[in-house]
């Protein structure tokens, strides 16, 4: 028996890496999986290759519209939502006297604000 037959589950920035490894592994248990990420080309190719349990959805969770349009989607579609996974983050190195104002915010909005926000709208 599998222990998530049913269950409806979100990962974002899951279209590859570690995302997408658990977004096979959620549907080997039994669970549907929306996969979220910023790239329409990839998040297709993702979904295709994980197969029918899987449903891509294009976001940027630095962008509080999309999250907003991603919930609604997967309560529109699914009623719920029973799995969580904010996996969406980056990783950019620079030296310490390299690092700029635009560099240090595109990380932290991606990595600190996208997964608490991501969190936040998945709460109700």
């Amino acid at each position: 028996m599998s222990r998530l037959n049913g269950k409806i589950a979100l990962i974002t920035g899951g279209a590859s890496g570690i995302g997408l490894a658990s977004a096979q592994r959620l549907i080997d248990e039994g669970a549907f999986v929306f996969i979220v990420g910023r790239r329409q080309d990839v998040l297709d190719n993702a979904a295709e290759a994980l197969g029918p349990n899987a449903r891509g959805l294009q976001a940027d969770v630095t962008k509080p519209e999309d999250l907003d349009r991603v919930f609604e989607t997967v309560q529109k579609e699914k009623g719920r939502l029973d799995v969580l996974v904010a996996n969406a983050g980056v990783g950019e190195f620079a030296s310490l006297g390299q690092i700029t104002e635009e560099h240090y915010d595109y990380i932290f909005d991606i990595n600190v604000k996208g997964t608490l926000f991501t969190v936040q709208k998945a709460l109700p």
